[in-house]
C-alpha cells in the first residue's frame, strides 16, 4: 500500500490507490468522454410553494426559454442550510439522499418533505441567484447527488459550495438554455459544464472529481498548466503576494514552493501551512481516505494537521425528542468517536471536549487565532468562516471534506488566484458601531447582494480599519464568508504584531519580520473598490433571513420585543466581543438594571483562553449580577446545537453570530447585531442601540 506521507507530488513513485467506486450520478447520467445525455426530470426550486409541491406530486412545470418573463420566480439565496439542515449533516453515507432540501423555506412554508426528491426522479435542480451560500458542508451536493441530481444550474453559484459540486463530480452551470436540453434527452457536450473554468478545474470535472483527478496528478497524467506570473513580477496585492510565496511551480517537485508572482485567474497547487477540520467534517474525511487510500495509510506531515470538537458539545441540551428518536444524537456521538480514533491513529493534535466539565477547549477559528495562525501563512479548513485568521495578514480559506481529505496526502490544495475587492472604510467611527456594524453595512451593498463579490478577496483598509483591534479585525475577515468571498485579509501592522507579542509571547523583533513585505503594492489591481465613510454609519441590525437584509437600528418602524439574546461563536465570542458585553451590563448595573425579565441572555466564550480573560477582567461577575447565563466554549446555538436556540416560531432572537438563514438557529425569526446592541437590547428587553450613561448625560446636560 502506497505510503502518502513519502511519496510527495511531482516525484516518479506511482500510488497505488484503491480504484474510485461509480459514480452515483452514473444511475441517471450517460457519459462518454465529451459527452453527457441526462434521463430525469427537472425540479424548479420556486418562490411558490405551491409549484414545488405540484412538481414532487408528478407535475413537469413548462419553461420559456425564450420568454423568461413568464417562467416562475426561481428563489434567490438557497443557503446550504436549507439544502441539509445542520442536524441531518451528522450522516456521511447515502441516506443523506433522503434529506436535500428538507430546510428549504418558500415563503413561511417548508414544502420538500423527506424523500420527496429522491423519489421525484429528478435529475437537475433549478434555482436563481447565489445558490449554495453558506457554510461549506459537502454533505449539501453529496445528498443532492445521492437523491439523483446530476445538475445544478443557477444564476450564480457560491464558491464553496461549487467547489465541493466539481470535486464530488455533480455538475454546476449557469446556462439556463441548457434546461430544454436536459428535459429534450439530448446528448450535451461536457464542454459545456467546463465552459469558462480553468484547466485543471476542466479536467477536475473530466475526471469525475477530485480525487481521480488527483491520483492521475500523481502518476502524471493531467496538465498542470503554466502559471503566467511565474517568471515575472507585477504590482500586487497583499493576498496575491502570500498566494505567489505559497504556489507549486508546476513543471518542479512538490517541494519547490514560491514564485515572483501571480495574477488573477492564475491556477494551480498551493502549499498549505496549516489544515484543519471539525468534527462535522472529519469523519467523512476520514471515511474517504481510509476507503480510498487505505486503512494503514499516513497522512502527510500531521504536525500541520488539527482536529477540533467545538461544533456539538451541547447538542444533548437543544436537540428534540422527534430527532433523537431518529437516532441523530447517536450518530452526533459516532462523529465524535471516528474523529478521536482517527486522530490517535494519525498522531493529528485534537483539541477536544473538557475534562472537569461541559464543554470545549474552544472553536476552531478562535483557536486557530490565538495560537497558530501567522502573518504570510496560507491556511484551510473545514469551515465556511476560516477566513477568521485574515485578521492578522494569512490568506485562509473555507474548504469542503473532499479537499481536506485529498490534502491529507498532497499537503497542497487546488486554486484559482481570485480578483480582490478593496473595501476602505475611512474616519473615526461613532463610539457604539462596531466591526459587526460595519461587515453589516457592506452586506447589504447591492455589489454583494448582487453576488458580484462572490470568490473575490475582501481586502479591508482605511482609517477606521486600522483603529480596530485584531479581534474587530477578525469579525470583518470571518464574515467575508456571509460575503460569499473567497476570504478577508486585513494588511498586517503594529496591532498584528502587538496581538503577536501579548497574546503568543513571541519575540517582537520576528513578529516585526513576518510582516515585512505584507501590503499591497501601488499599482495593485482590484475587481471593485469600495468606499465608506465611518461616520455614516450608525448601529445596524440584519433582519431575519439572510445577514444581507442589513437595516440601522434607528430606522426600525416599531420597537422589536426580544425573548433571547446570545453573544457567542467564533464571530462574537472573543476577548473584545467579552468587553462590550461586560461594558453595557456593568453600565446597565450602575443604573440597577440588568436583563430585562422577558429576556434570556446567553454570553458563551469562543475558547478557554477567552473565558480565563473573563476571569482575570472580573467579568464573570458582572454577567451573573446581570442575570445573563455563561457557557463553555462551542458553536452552540449559532448552528443548532447549543443554549440559546429558538424554539417557536414566533419567537426573536438577537444574535452577536454571523448567520440568520431559515432554520439555522432553529424556527425563531433571528436578527443579527453587534455586541454592544445585542446586550443593550438584552437589558431594554427590546432591540436598541447601545449609549453609556456617560453619553447620555453629556446629551443631556
Amino acid at each position: 500500500m502506497w505510503d502518502a506521507g513519502s511519496a510527495p507530488v511531482g516525484q516518479s513513485r506511482t500510488p497505488q490507490v484503491k480504484p474510485v467506486i461509480s459514480s452515483l450520478l452514473e444511475r441517471k447520467i450517460e457519459k462518454r468522454p465529451d459527452k453527457v445525455r441526462l434521463q430525469g426530470r427537472i425540479l424548479f426550486l420556486t418562490d411558490d410553494p405551491d409549484l414545488i409541491k405540484r412538481q414532487l406530486a408528478g407535475e413537469d412545470l413548462p419553461w420559456d426559454s425564450k420568454n423568461p418573463a413568464n417562467n416562475p420566480k426561481l428563489r434567490d439565496d438557497i443557503s446550504t442550510d436549507e439544502i441539509t439542515p445542520a442536524h441531518y449533516c451528522f450522516y456521511f453515507d447515502e441516506t443523506l439522499g433522503e434529506i436535500p432540501y428538507l430546510g428549504l423555506k418558500c415563503g413561511n412554508v417548508t414544502p420538500i418533505a423527506r424523500g420527496d426528491v429522491k423519489r421525484g426522479g429528478f435529475v437537475c435542480a433549478v434555482s436563481g441567484k447565489r445558490r449554495g451560500k453558506g457554510s461549506s458542508r459537502e454533505q449539501s451536493p453529496y445528498a443532492e447527488m445521492c437523491a439523483g441530481i446530476c445538475v445544478v444550474i443557477a444564476e450564480n453559484i457560491e464558491r464553496i459550495y461549487k467547489q465541493n459540486c466539481q470535486n464530488l463530480g455533480l455538475l454546476t452551470s449557469t446556462n439556463f438554455s441548457l434546461i430544454d436540453r436536459i428535459r429534450n434527452g439530448e446528448e450535451i457536450a461536457l464542454s459545456e459544464f467546463t465552459a469558462g473554468e480553468d484547466e485543471i478545474t476542466r479536467q477536475v470535472i473530466e475526471y469525475g472529481g477530485l480525487f481521480p483527478f488527483n491520483v492521475a496528478r500523481l502518476q502524471g497524467k493531467v496538465f498542470l498548466p503554466p502559471i503566467k506570473g511565474a517568471d515575472e513580477r507585477r504590482p500586487m496585492t497583499v493576498a496575491e503576494k502570500i498566494f505567489a510565496r505559497h504556489m507549486i511551480r508546476p513543471s518542479a517537485g512538490a517541494d519547490d514552493v514560491g514564485i515572483p508572482s501571480v495574477q488573477p485567474g492564475d491556477t494551480g497547487f498551493a502549499r498549505a501551512d496549516l489544515r484543519f477540520s471539525h468534527e462535522y467534517v472529519t469523519p467523512m474525511a476520514a471515511i474517504f481516505f481510509e476507503r480510498y487510500v487505505g486503512k494503514d495509510a499516513k497522512v502527510n506531515d500531521p504536525s500541520t494537521i488539527i482536529f477540533f470538537r467545538d461544533h456539538l458539545t451541547f447538542l444533548d441540551e437543544v436537540i428534540s425528542e422527534e430527532k433523537k428518536k431518529l437516532g441523530l444524537l447517536d450518530l452526533a456521538t459516532q462523529l465524535k468517536l471516528k474523529q478521536q480514533d482517527f486522530a490517535k491513529k494519525q498522531g493529528i493534535r485534537l483539541h477536544g471536549e473538557l475534562s472537569d466539565r461541559k464543554g470545549s477547549e474552544g472553536i476552531c477559528h478562535s483557536i486557530v487565532l490565538e495560537s497558530y495562525a501567522l502573518p504570510g501563512q496560507l491556511n484551510i479548513g473545514s469551515d465556511s468562516h476560516t477566513p477568521h485568521v485574515g485578521a492578522i495578514g494569512c490568506v485562509a480559506f473555507g474548504i469542503g471534506t473532499t479537499d481536506v481529505f485529498n490534502s491529507w496526502i498532497t499537503k497542497d490544495v487546488r486554486v484559482k488566484v481570485p480578483e480582490s475587492v478593496k473595501i476602505t472604510i475611512r474616519g473615526k467611527k461613532h463610539p457604539n458601531v462596531t466591526a459587526k456594524d460595519f461587515i453589516l453595512k457592506i452586506l447589504s451593498l447591492d455589489y454583494v447582494r448582487s453576488g458580484k463579490a462572490l470568490a473575490k478577496v475582501m481586502e479591508y483598509a482605511g482609517e477606521a480599519i486600522e483603529d480596530l483591534s485584531v479581534d474587530e479585525r477578525a469579525t470583518m475577515t470571518n464574515m467575508a464568508a456571509e460575503i460569499g468571498g473567497f476570504t478577508g485579509i486585513v494588511a498586517p501592522d503594529k496591532k498584528a504584531v502587538d496581538f503577536l507579542v501579548e497574546r503568543r509571547g513571541m519575540d517582537r523583533k520576528k513578529a516585526e519580520a513576518m510582516i515585512e513585505g505584507l501590503y499591497s503594492d501601488p499599482g495593485a489591481q482590484y475587481a471593485h473598490v469600495i468606499e465608506l465613510d465611518a461616520a455614516d454609519i450608525t448601529p445596524m441590525v440584519a433582519t431575519p433571513g439572510d445577514p444581507g437584509n442589513g437595516k440601522y437600528v434607528r430606522d426600525l418602524n416599531t420597537p422589536v420585543p426580544v425573548e433571547i439574546a446570545y453573544g457567542g461563536t467564533c464571530t462574537a465570542g472573543k476577548n473584545e466581543d467579552m468587553d462590550m458585553y461586560a461594558q453595557v451590563l456593568a453600565d446597565a448595573l450602575k443604573q440597577g438594571k440588568r436583563v430585562a425579565e422577558s429576556v434570556k441572555f446567553y454570553i458563551q466564550f469562543g475558547s478557554q483562553e477567552t473565558r480565563e480573560y473573563c476571569l482575570r477582567r472580573g467579568y464573570l461577575d458582572i454577567f451573573k449580577k446581570a442575570g445573563a447565563q455563561v457557557i463553555e466554549p462551542s458553536c452552540g446555538a449559532c448552528i443548532n446545537a447549543g443554549p440559546g436556540v429558538s424554539t417557536r416560531p414566533d419567537q426573536v432572537v438577537i444574535s452577536a453570530q454571523n448567520r440568520n438563514f431559515p432554520g439555522r438557529s432553529g424556527p425563531g425569526q433571528m436578527y443579527l447585531a453587534s455586541p454592544l446592541t445585542v446586550a443593550a437590547s438584552a437589558v431594554a428587553g427590546y432591540i436598541v442601540e447601545y449609549e453609556s450613561s456617560e453619553r447620555k448625560q453629556l446629551v443631556n446636560a
